[in-house]
């Protein structure tokens, strides 16, 4: 059970309006879970669908890579809720295998799932979730493949979701009973 229940319906106007925010357009299912945890902070919750957003909708980085970030990151927060929307949602419009998302789980950047660019993302988000940075050998294999504006980006996308993940966990979220199921390692 989550530490702060998610708020149910029938919710009032402004509340209804807000988390209809969070929701793409012509979406008709109930807002996620998390977004309805959020609302008990109002102010909050606005705040962070902006950038969430501007991440998902307006991102620099290819669709693919950007939800290999995702399930990394949540992956190796262990946040099971997170990955699962992502892993059911995003993952198969872009792309991402079944084999692919395992890995995000229980592979490393050498998994044969990747390739080359692939593995540097991997082994960058590996190295930030680790230790907070990015050494210069896996910044440079990123250079390779990502100009500057996508290079920070990434960064603000990894920690975008450490940040969801901490929220995730730390209110303890049940995942989404049409999420992926998580890997077990």
């Amino acid at each position: 059970m989550a530490r702060i229940a998610p708020l149910a319906p029938p919710y009032e106007a402004d509340v209804e309006q807000a988390l209809r925010k969070w929701m793409p357009p012509g979406v008709t299912q109930d807002p996620l879970a998390l977004f309805r945890v959020l609302q008990h902070h109002p102010e909050l919750a606005s705040r962070m669908r902006v950038l969430g957003a501007g991440l998902l909708a307006h991102g620099g980085l290819p669709a693919l890579d950007r939800e290999i970030v995702i399930a990394r990151v949540t992956a190796r927060c262990g946040c099971r809720y997170e990955w699962g929307v992502h892993a059911a949602v995003y993952a198969p419009s872009v792309g991402l295998t079944p084999d692919q998302l395992e890995a995000t789980v229980s592979g490393d950047a050498g998994h044969p799932a990747w390739s080359e660019r692939h593995r540097a993302l991997i082994g960058a988000v590996d190295e930030l979730h680790d230790t907070a940075t990015v050494s210069d050998a896996a910044w440079a294999a990123l250079a390779d493949y990502y100009p500057a504006p996508q290079l920070l980006e990434l960064l603000v996308l990894a920690g975008w979701y450490r940040t969801i993940a901490y929220v995730a966990n730390g209110v303890r979220l049940e995942e989404e009973p049409w999420g992926a199921t998580y890997p077990d390692r």
